[in-house]
């Protein structure tokens, strides 16, 4: 039984970089799914979505705000697919997500409405952690070192550091 264990740990564990493709893609597409109507609702769909603000006190502009929400899961679910400034995206998308989850919470909608936001958000927490793995536009852009033995940024910013 251990030796199973161990061969499914070395088989999951060698193809992690693929299990991060897979993971971007299903959150990314979800996120572009949500964020379309959004996005494409118009001023009117904008404005409802933007006055959850309100529930902060802010009550101005809430065309903008909403614009804002539904842009930033249609675009940075894209960015997330293509692994693309990942952790910034993911900064985005956990605010985008906490906000979600406040202004539910505090209209009273409950748990159960406002979970999703509550997963998605540590979803996006985890990413941040774990980063975009090889198969992303900012390995191949050199924007991400994937493990210690992966110097390069490391090394661009001590020449940066030296500088000053």
């Amino acid at each position: 039984m251990k030796k199973y264990f161990m061969f499914l740990n070395y088989l999951f564990y060698s193809n992690r970089d693929l299990g991060l493709l897979i993971f971007r893609l299903g959150i990314g597409c979800m996120f572009m799914w949500h964020g379309f109507p959004k996005v494409f609702g118009g001023e009117h769909k904008w404005i409802e979505i933007g006055q959850a603000m309100g529930t902060l006190g802010i009550h101005f502009a809430p065309a903008f705000w909403g614009l804002l929400s539904g842009c930033t899961e249609l675009i940075g679910g894209f960015l997330f697919i293509l692994g693309l400034f990942y952790r910034p995206t993911c900064f985005l998308l956990i605010g985008n997500m906490s906000m979600a989850f406040v202004s539910q919470m505090l209209e009273g909608k409950g748990l159960l409405k406002a979970a999703q936001s509550v997963e998605d958000g540590f979803s996006f927490i985890g990413a941040l952690f774990v980063g975009p793995g090889k198969y992303s536009l900012d390995y191949y852009l050199g924007l991400v070192a994937l493990d210690d033995t992966d110097t390069t940024i490391l090394k661009r910013h001590n020449r940066v550091r030296s500088l000053y």
